[in-house]
């Protein structure tokens, strides 16, 4: 992986085995990512293993590397960082003993380049407003400011990408006053990212690349015409440490041609980086 750029994604896909039928092995093979990262993979080791030895095709290298983090509950949540190359070491650790993350935070790290990257395959909590769905979602964003507190101070190189179920500002959802008291937009939500950009130092690339515009959306709800109008969410993100935002060369959302050719709500959000 010493090649320049390399090419990192950020996917949710809305269960793996479902976008592999609709269509994700078309879009792999042009692709082609050196790293992938997954969220809502809700399948188990065997299921993902053996949908990428079918492509391997679409890898730089000619094979894959798969690390997978299931949820408890299963057929819910999932992430997982599948490589071009192997990863020399990675964790699944985040937050307090008894806080159960399982599913929902994975970190990978990488030698590029003579130097040290560490991806973290995220999903957080969609949540619910007045839910213990919203509680868990809080716990998960309080141990997420921790870690990446700790992430800042102790690595250059490091990218949390993932779908974040928060939208940070009014430029990253279409109709973002009929959201203010809604799951993904409360201000309690969005106060946690502007602790990581603004306190921490985070930089969120979309927003470098596209500063002052709506979007890029990257997610459109299954119901009415919401893709086809282009009423999205940006909530699917590349958050990268000062040093690695400055070798971002480009920053793509992968938005499907038409409503019947996506194979999940989601885009791909692609960000080259120069090693």
């Amino acid at each position: 992986m010493a090649n320049s750029p390399l090419k990192v994604v950020t996917l949710n896909v809305n269960g793996v085995r479902a976008a592999f039928r609709k269509g994700m092995v078309e879009w792999l093979r042009e692709a082609r990512p050196d790293i992938l990262c997954l969220q809502e993979v809700r399948a188990a080791d065997e299921d993902i293993i053996g949908l990428f030895a079918t492509v391997t095709d679409a890898s730089p290298t000619g094979e894959w590397h798969i690390l997978h983090d299931v949820a408890t509950a299963k057929g819910r949540a999932g992430v997982a960082v599948v490589s071009s190359v192997p990863s020399v070491a990675h964790s699944t650790v985040l937050g307090p003993d008894d806080f159960d993350s399982a599913g929902r935070w994975l970190e990978a790290e990488f030698e590029v380049g003579g130097e040290r990257l560490t991806v973290v395959s995220t999903y957080v909590h969609s949540g619910e407003v007045d839910t213990p769905k919203q509680v868990e979602k809080y716990k998960f964003l309080e141990a997420m400011t921790a870690r990446m507190t700790e992430l800042m101070a102790t690595r250059e190189y490091v990218v949390v990408l993932g779908d974040l179920n928060v939208g940070h500002t009014e430029l990253d959802i279409k109709n973002w006053k009929g959201n203010l008291k809604n799951a993904g937009f409360l201000p309690e939500e969005r106060a946690y990212f502007d602790g990581f950009m603004k306190q921490q130092g985070w930089r969120d690339l979309g927003r470098d690349f596209h500063p002052e515009q709506p979007g890029p959306y990257t997610w459109w709800s299954q119901r009415g015409q919401a893709f086809d109008t282009n009423t999205g969410w940006r909530i699917d993100y590349q958050l990268a440490t000062p040093k690695l935002a400055e070798r971002a060369s480009t920053y793509n959302v992968h938005r499907a041609a038409s409503y019947d050719t996506r194979f999940t709500d989601h885009s791909p959000v692609v960000v080259e980086y120069a090693f």
